[in-house]
């Protein structure tokens, strides 16, 4: 019969290995027993030690990384109070990202988002596709934008996970706690800050208490800094959390610091601040693969994709297994039309355990387009197979389309298109296709209102109003051409064919 360990030591063991249930169960049973005496070597109790190590567990099941910049919802741009240009200067702004400053695919190539911006190869939370990029876009869209903040949405949810990780009710009593008394002690105020801003969600309690030890500490602890920025950011006060992480990083240099204070920067729509932020960080933090990657990001968001491009490069040699950086260059080459160099970098990520509907979706769409017919067919029945929702399944079906448009088999393709929207029956781009299918077959009403359905869904994309431009001006409606014309040109100022179209209705209108 073997030795049963002590059982703080157990949930310890069980804290390391990440079985948090277990460690805050062993660590309840501890807590209903009487208070130990003090331990021999150390300062604190076991029962302290008990209470310090479940906060952990509790906090542990629910932590989010905050470093990864949040989505801006709809009502934080609109009640945005923090003044900043209204017009600001070209390469300056990522609300206003412009055209393609680093010679990258065009709109005609590479599909863009409602903001204007390309579509990144690797989905992150501020660069979400669906996102309306206005208010007035959010209200003429039929997708459900709620209007809520970035603060309210995720945060609700882990404010509530309290109620799911203690069915009894919440471990520890807020509205009682005596904050001032848990300041005076380092070790235990860390982990109790970490419980009340993670688990449960009360960014003012926290904040009273990190303002309390920061205090206690004659504010030279730097973490408490770091801490009361998190605080300022959450609440909405980003001048304030600019001060805490400066001043933080003065007394300590650490990466994490200068993410949260490029987070705020961009926030604040500064990026080429930020970008100075990152390029000072890596004077001093040589080749970290998050600095080079944020840099990397900030430009792909401001359309330089060739500068990004570079910068993902840059990841890669230091760290040669980085999904962002592979997916992000593979998707760079596939728009540039080299699929086979993409195939390359998708065929990688393979090859490191990435194994999911996107990566398979990809892969197929690689092989058509470089001409490997055995292996496309292949790509896409696994990539349905690992669909995980009806959005996924939708985005294989849709790409299945365009391998049968490309095969000149337009009734699959009609089939494949029809599909989509079975599955996802707001998808934009499948209804301006079979506008086009509907249009070869001569159904001209059809057509039309697949068009005008499409462009109701995408706004930004010009495809639809320069295909109802052009249904329009065929059938002889001409006032109706020009203003599809206009909001054509408007969504991809650089397409040839719609400046074409508007010169030639303009002659019309001239001629009348």
């Amino acid at each position: 019969m073997g030795l049963e360990p002590e059982p703080l030591f157990q949930a310890w063991s069980y804290f390391r290995r990440r079985k948090f249930r277990q460690c805050s169960d062993l660590c309840s049973q501890l807590l209903e027993g009487p208070p130990g005496e003090q331990e021999p070597d150390s300062e604190y109790s076991v029962f302290q030690a008990a209470w310090s190590l479940k906060t952990r567990a509790l906090t542990e099941m629910v932590y989010v990384d905050e470093i990864d910049m949040d989505q801006e919802e709809i009502a934080e741009m609109v009640l945005d109070e923090n003044a900043i240009a209204q017009v600001a200067r070209p390469g300056t702004s990522l609300k206003l990202p412009g055209t393609s400053q680093g010679g990258g695919p065009s709109p005609a190539v590479r599909p863009v988002t409602q903001s204007g911006r390309p579509i990144t190869g690797f989905v992150r939370p501020s660069t979400q596709s669906g996102r309306p990029g206005t208010m007035e876009q959010a209200i003429n869209t039929p997708l459900t934008a709620r209007p809520i903040t970035s603060a309210s949405g995720r945060y609700i949810r882990l404010g509530t996970a309290s109620m799911i990780t203690n069915p009894d009710g919440p471990f520890i009593n807020l509205s009682r706690l005596n904050l001032a008394k848990y300041a005076q002690k380092p070790k235990l105020a860390k982990a109790l800050f970490e419980y009340i801003f993670h688990h449960e969600n009360d960014i003012k309690n926290a904040l009273h208490l990190a303002a309390l030890a920061t205090e206690h500490a004659q504010f030279k602890d730097w973490w408490w800094k770091v801490q009361i920025g998190k605080c300022y950011y959450r609440l909405g006060l980003y001048r304030e959390a600019e001060k805490q992480f400066k001043s933080a990083l003065k007394q300590q240099d650490m990466v994490d610091t200068i993410l949260y204070l490029a987070k705020v920067y961009l926030r604040l729509d500064q990026p080429v601040t930020a970008l100075n932020l990152f390029k000072q960080g890596l004077d001093r933090f040589p080749g970290e693969v998050t600095l080079i990657c944020g840099i990397a990001r900030i430009h792909e968001e401001m359309n330089n994709i060739s500068s990004a491009a570079e910068y993902y490069k840059d990841v890669l040699k230091q760290d040669n297994t980085h999904v962002e950086a592979i997916a992000c260059i593979g998707s760079n080459h596939f728009y540039s039309d080299q699929p086979e160099i993409a195939l390359r970098f998708y065929r990688r990520l393979l090859q490191m355990g990435v194994y999911n509907c996107q990566l398979f979706n990809n892969l197929g769409l690689c092989c058509f387009y470089a001409q490997q017919y055995d292996m496309t067919l292949s790509s896409f029945e696994r990539a349905l197979f690992l669909a995980e929702n009806e959005e996924e399944t939708a985005d294989v079906w849709y790409n299945l389309g365009h391998v049968a448009v490309g095969i000149g088999d337009l009734n699959l393709a009609y089939q494949c298109f029809k599909l989509t929207l079975v599955n996802n029956n707001d998808y934009a781009e499948a209804y301006n296709n079979l506008a086009v299918l509907e249009m070869r077959k001569g159904h001209i009403e059809q057509a039309r209102a697949l068009l005008q359905t499409a462009s109701s869904l995408a706004p930004h994309m010009y495809e639809p109003h320069f295909n109802f431009a052009v249904l329009s001006e065929k059938v002889g409606d001409l006032q109706r051409s020009y203003t599809a014309a206009q909001k054509s040109e408007e969504a991809f100022p650089g397409h040839v064919d719609t400046q074409q179209l508007i010169k030639q209705l303009k002659q019309h209108f001239a001629m009348l």
